[in-house]
Protein backbone atom coordinates (compact mmCIF):
# COMPACT_ATOMS: atom_id res chain seq x y z
CA UNK A 1 0.00 0.00 0.00
CA UNK A 2 1.88 3.16 -1.16
CA UNK A 3 2.34 6.13 1.77
CA UNK A 4 3.68 10.01 1.10
CA UNK A 5 6.81 10.46 0.69
CA UNK A 6 9.23 13.47 1.88
CA UNK A 7 9.97 16.01 -1.09
CA UNK A 8 13.67 15.49 0.04
CA UNK A 9 13.81 12.02 -0.79
CA UNK A 10 12.45 12.93 -4.56
CA UNK A 11 14.98 15.65 -4.37
CA UNK A 12 17.66 13.59 -3.84
CA UNK A 13 16.68 10.91 -6.78
CA UNK A 14 16.89 14.10 -9.17
CA UNK A 15 20.49 14.52 -7.98
CA UNK A 16 21.56 11.27 -8.46
CA UNK A 17 19.77 10.12 -11.69
CA UNK A 18 20.69 14.07 -12.96
CA UNK A 19 17.03 14.90 -13.86
CA UNK A 20 14.12 16.80 -12.97
CA UNK A 21 10.70 14.88 -12.37
CA UNK A 22 7.28 16.72 -13.81
CA UNK A 23 5.65 18.60 -11.08
CA UNK A 24 2.35 16.77 -11.31
CA UNK A 25 4.08 13.42 -10.98
CA UNK A 26 6.06 14.55 -7.67
CA UNK A 27 3.01 15.98 -6.60
CA UNK A 28 1.12 12.59 -6.95
CA UNK A 29 4.02 10.56 -5.81
CA UNK A 30 4.21 12.41 -2.74
CA UNK A 31 0.88 12.06 -1.54
CA UNK A 32 0.68 8.03 -3.06
CA UNK A 33 4.28 7.10 -3.39
CA UNK A 34 4.23 3.94 -6.05
CA UNK A 35 0.96 1.97 -5.98
CA UNK A 36 -0.92 0.80 -9.14
CA UNK A 37 -2.78 1.19 -12.42
CA UNK A 38 -4.16 -0.35 -15.38
CA UNK A 39 -2.83 0.31 -19.31
CA UNK A 40 -4.33 -1.18 -21.75
CA UNK A 41 -5.79 -4.23 -19.28
CA UNK A 42 -2.78 -5.18 -17.97
CA UNK A 43 -1.85 -4.22 -14.20
CA UNK A 44 1.19 -2.26 -13.52
CA UNK A 45 3.18 -1.29 -10.63
CA UNK A 46 4.98 2.19 -9.98
CA UNK A 47 7.90 2.50 -8.52
CA UNK A 48 8.26 4.39 -5.57
CA UNK A 49 11.27 6.59 -4.25
CA UNK A 50 13.44 5.18 -1.60
CA UNK A 51 12.13 6.22 1.62
CA UNK A 52 14.86 5.99 4.22
CA UNK A 53 12.98 6.95 7.07
CA UNK A 54 12.72 4.05 8.77
CA UNK A 55 13.11 0.14 8.70
CA UNK A 56 9.60 -0.75 7.14
CA UNK A 57 9.83 2.17 4.46
CA UNK A 58 13.16 1.13 3.71
CA UNK A 59 11.62 -2.53 2.85
CA UNK A 60 8.86 -1.40 1.29
CA UNK A 61 10.56 0.75 -1.06
CA UNK A 62 13.78 -1.37 -2.17
CA UNK A 63 12.40 -1.45 -5.66
CA UNK A 64 12.64 2.30 -6.27
CA UNK A 65 13.22 4.60 -9.12
CA UNK A 66 16.60 4.98 -9.56
CA UNK A 67 17.37 0.95 -8.75
CA UNK A 68 14.23 0.02 -11.73
CA UNK A 69 16.07 2.80 -13.86
CA UNK A 70 19.25 1.07 -13.40
CA UNK A 71 18.27 -2.56 -14.09
CA UNK A 72 16.28 -1.29 -17.02
CA UNK A 73 19.02 0.32 -18.48
CA UNK A 74 20.70 -3.23 -19.08
CA UNK A 75 18.18 -3.91 -21.46
CA UNK A 76 18.66 -3.72 -24.71
CA UNK A 77 16.89 -0.97 -26.22
CA UNK A 78 15.91 1.00 -23.45
CA UNK A 79 16.24 4.77 -24.25
CA UNK A 80 19.08 6.44 -22.76
CA UNK A 81 16.41 9.51 -21.90
CA UNK A 82 14.35 7.68 -20.24
CA UNK A 83 13.14 6.98 -16.41
CA UNK A 84 11.78 3.84 -15.34
CA UNK A 85 8.75 4.61 -13.15
CA UNK A 86 6.95 1.47 -13.15
CA UNK A 87 6.43 -2.14 -14.56
CA UNK A 88 4.14 -4.42 -15.67
CA UNK A 89 6.12 -7.88 -14.04
CA UNK A 90 7.05 -9.06 -17.34
CA UNK A 91 9.40 -6.41 -18.82
CA UNK A 92 7.88 -3.73 -19.95
CA UNK A 93 8.47 -0.51 -18.40
CA UNK A 94 6.50 2.84 -17.92
CA UNK A 95 8.72 5.70 -18.55
CA UNK A 96 9.66 9.57 -18.23
CA UNK A 97 11.56 10.73 -20.77
CA UNK A 98 13.05 14.05 -21.51
CA UNK A 99 14.77 15.60 -24.75
CA UNK A 100 18.57 15.55 -23.80
CA UNK A 101 17.95 18.32 -21.05
CA UNK A 102 17.20 16.24 -17.65
CA UNK A 103 13.49 17.66 -17.49
CA UNK A 104 11.40 15.02 -17.50
CA UNK A 105 7.78 15.48 -19.49
CA UNK A 106 4.64 14.87 -17.98
CA UNK A 107 3.46 12.68 -20.79
CA UNK A 108 3.59 8.83 -19.81
CA UNK A 109 5.23 6.68 -22.23
CA UNK A 110 5.12 2.87 -22.25
CA UNK A 111 8.65 0.63 -23.35
CA UNK A 112 7.76 -2.71 -25.16
CA UNK A 113 10.85 -4.61 -23.84
CA UNK A 114 10.32 -7.35 -26.68
CA UNK A 115 9.41 -5.31 -29.20
CA UNK A 116 11.90 -2.41 -28.52
CA UNK A 117 9.54 0.34 -28.92
CA UNK A 118 7.90 3.53 -26.92
CA UNK A 119 4.20 4.10 -27.02
CA UNK A 120 3.05 7.41 -24.91
CA UNK A 121 -0.03 6.62 -23.10
CA UNK A 122 -1.18 9.69 -21.49
CA UNK A 123 -0.37 13.13 -21.22
CA UNK A 124 -0.40 13.04 -16.87
CA UNK A 125 0.07 10.93 -13.81
CA UNK A 126 -3.60 12.20 -12.87
CA UNK A 127 -4.56 10.51 -16.39
CA UNK A 128 -3.97 6.83 -15.75
CA UNK A 129 -6.55 4.71 -14.47
CA UNK A 130 -5.80 3.71 -10.60
CA UNK A 131 -6.10 0.44 -9.45
CA UNK A 132 -8.69 0.77 -7.16
CA UNK A 133 -10.53 3.91 -5.99
CA UNK A 134 -8.53 3.58 -2.56
CA UNK A 135 -5.64 4.78 -4.17
CA UNK A 136 -6.84 6.83 -6.54
CA UNK A 137 -4.63 9.56 -8.21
Amino acid sequence: MPFPVEEKYILQVESQLNIIFPTEFKKRMMRLNGGECIIEESEFKLYPFFDTSDRKRISRTCNHIVLETRNAREWKGFPENAIAIGSDGSGDQLILMHDGNGVLSEEIYLWNHEERFVKKITTSIYRLSSLNSTNSF
